[in-house]
């Protein structure tokens, strides 16, 4: 079932007024309604780390019930981006540099498996999605759109996990993936950068495996993640 919903121009979940200006968007439910609402808000900086999101304030903003306002908020809790805490409610994450560097000790370590894998089995298929997703990433980069960007970076990490054959393995890393996404979203100044080095990194990776080069596909995504974590730790300090 498709549920035609209204996306409000302007959102704070500390007013309750709901806004006149709306456009059209469609959705599955009232829950991904919600949940696509607070996602896009959180990733253009709408709403601040540690920021409250009442319930309540909420649900009668975008014109639902709480039930579908506490679902969205789950599934932002899963990703890392929202935290709940019993007999307090919910606020924006505030991650710690040791919990990104916990994050990304485990990422490592389960992308190098799946880079490592996927040198000797990835298909013509799957790296020519990989050159796509590149020139997708170049694009949404220069048009400095951070949900898009996010979503396309994720699936190039999502392809290469795919081509390794092991759906187990796969899995932790999409789940992994999300929630080093949601430190992106806190702390990487998306909006101010010129230049993009992960996206040359990712060129260089395609590259090895193309070359079915095991070694050097697994050396690259290594640096590649603690490029990233060096990045996003630079840029967490006051």
């Amino acid at each position: 079932m498709i549920v035609c919903m209204y996306s409000c121009n302007t959102f704070s979940p500390l007013r309750e007024e709901i806004q006149v200006i709306m456009e059209p968007r469609l959705y599955t439910t009232s829950a991904d309604y919600v949940y696509q609402e607070l996602r896009h808000r959180i990733i253009t900086k709408q709403i601040k780390p540690g920021q409250r999101l009442p319930e309540v304030n909420i649900a009668v903003q975008l014109a639902v019930s709480r039930t579908p306002v506490r679902e969205a908020l789950r599934r932002l809790a899963s990703e890392g981006l929202v935290l709940i805490i019993p007999n307090s409610g919910a606020r924006l994450a505030s991650p710690t540099q040791r919990e990104m560097e916990d994050t990304f000790a485990v990422r490592e370590q389960l992308e190098c498996i799946s880079v490592a894998i996927a040198a000797t089995r990835i298909s013509e298929r799957n790296l020519r999605r990989l050159d796509d997703a590149i020139l997708e990433e170049e694009k949404a980069f220069q048009e400095k759109n951070l949900e898009l960007f996010l979503e396309i970076n994720e699936n190039f990490h999502r392809i290469i996990a795919e081509a390794s054959g092991n759906r187990v393995l796969a899995e932790f890393v999409e789940n992994i993936l999300a929630r080093t996404n949601a430190y992106v979203v806190f702390y990487e100044p998306f909006y101010e950068l010129e230049e993009n080095p992960g996206i040359v990194q990712h060129r260089e990776i395609a590259k090895a495996l193309r070359e079915k080069d095991r070694d050097r596909a697994v050396d690259l995504m290594r640096e590649h993640l603690k490029f990233s974590l060096c990045d996003l730790n630079r840029s967490s300090r006051p």
